[in-house]
């Protein structure tokens, strides 16, 4: 039984989240609460019996970003999911800046938020479809002083030339056809180095190499 921690300032938010969340078996909704800060009280008494929160971003007196900042600096093992109808790129970049090991957006339906929760708690780190398609636009290719930080970051994991130059392109949006182009190489070409990357990254997908390479830029 997974336990979850409802965030959210909403209280028919808090109890419609309640509701879907434990018609599943695998889940059980121990607490909700009307901001970080209450949040992050309760996960300091209970933190071995949390295995996930769910964060709403826009809350009084404590909101979702510093909930989780609290929350993660001080039990990293708990997770935190932000579950926010704000797309804010600030709102993004914070969160996932502080730990935040997903953040998906309320209008999906009932399902995927229970996917989402699963698939976070498996240890991925989950990003909205429309929120990883904002990633590409604030995601530019770093210059001077940061852009040798990530390039040492990528070198210290034992990733190639090209493998780095593919790991850029990816953050920017680049498809597979596109970076094949840049780079004078195949598409083959260009699969095969994703795997490897993906591989000496330990990551799941090419979103999670763009935001891998995000929260070393950040």
């Amino acid at each position: 039984m997974n336990r979850v921690v409802i965030v959210d300032d909403d209280p028919f938010i808090r109890d419609s989240l309640e509701m879907i969340i434990n018609l599943n078996a695998s889940f059980q909704v121990v607490y909700t609460c009307a901001n970080g800060d209450e949040a992050f009280q309760y996960v300091q008494e209970n933190h071995e019996a949390i295995d996930i929160v769910l964060m709403d971003i826009r809350m009084p007196i404590c909101d979702g970003v510093e909930g989780t900042k609290k929350i993660k600096q001080s039990f990293p093992h708990v997770a935190v999911m932000i579950l926010t109808t704000f797309d804010d790129d600030d709102y993004i970049v914070q969160a996932i800046k502080h730990g935040a090991n997903g953040y998906l957006l309320k209008n999906i339906p009932p399902d995927q938020i229970i996917q989402g929760i699963s698939s976070v708690l498996q240890g991925n780190l989950l990003i909205h479809p429309h929120i990883a398609k904002k990633i590409s636009s604030f995601i530019q290719s770093p210059v001077g002083s940061a852009h040798s930080k990530v390039n040492q970051t990528l070198e210290e994991m034992k990733l190639t030339s090209n493998e780095q130059k593919i790991v850029e392109k990816i953050a920017d949006g680049y498809s597979n056809k596109e970076i094949a182009s840049a780079l004078f190489l195949s598409e083959g070409t260009v699969k095969n180095y994703i795997s490897d990357i993906l591989h000496k990254l330990k990551l799941r997908d090419r979103t999670q190499i763009a935001i891998f390479y995000l929260k070393q830029k950040i």
